[in-house]
């Protein structure tokens, strides 16, 4: 069959599979802005609730506030930005203290911020955030 000219329905076929690939890099661009905040990190304090939810060892992910905040030892907190540095997507999950992203599965050591696993290359912007009365404050001045 190889030796056959192209019909015009072959070429119309290929043209709409090469048109149908191209709208989907697209949609996965790094420049998509759809749904990221424009900035990873909070301008203004941001209360996270009880400093206690955060597990010594551990890490929280606080996703509506674009947050993640891990507790080394009792009563030290660090907080990252929960936006990945690749695309803008928040982080989804937390397990075994490494942050997941869902749109291209970059991974972040919660602990330090730090990329695990790309396509992300840059860590997480690190937030300052502070236990007052047993509250956690996340943002500038906290």
């Amino acid at each position: 069959m190889s030796g056959l000219p192209a019909t015009r329905r072959t070429v119309l076929k290929g043209a709409a599979l090469v048109g149908a690939a191209g709208l989907g890099a697209a949609a996965c661009s790094t420049e998509s802005k759809l749904g990221h905040a424009k900035n990873p990190t909070p301008t203004a304090p941001v209360d996270l609730g009880a400093a206690d939810a955060v597990p010594v060892g551990g890490s929280k992910l606080y996703r509506e506030q674009r947050l993640l905040v891990t507790c080394p030892a009792k009563g030290q907190y660090k907080a990252f930005s929960a936006q990945c540095t690749h695309a803008g997507c928040v982080l989804t999950r937390i397990e075994k203290n490494e942050g997941h992203c869902p749109c291209h599965g970059s991974i972040f050591d919660t602990t330090t911020g730090e990329v695990i696993h790309g396509p992300a290359t840059v860590p997480l912007p690190a937030v300052p955030v502070s236990a007052e009365g047993g509250r956690l404050v996340a943002g500038p001045d906290a």
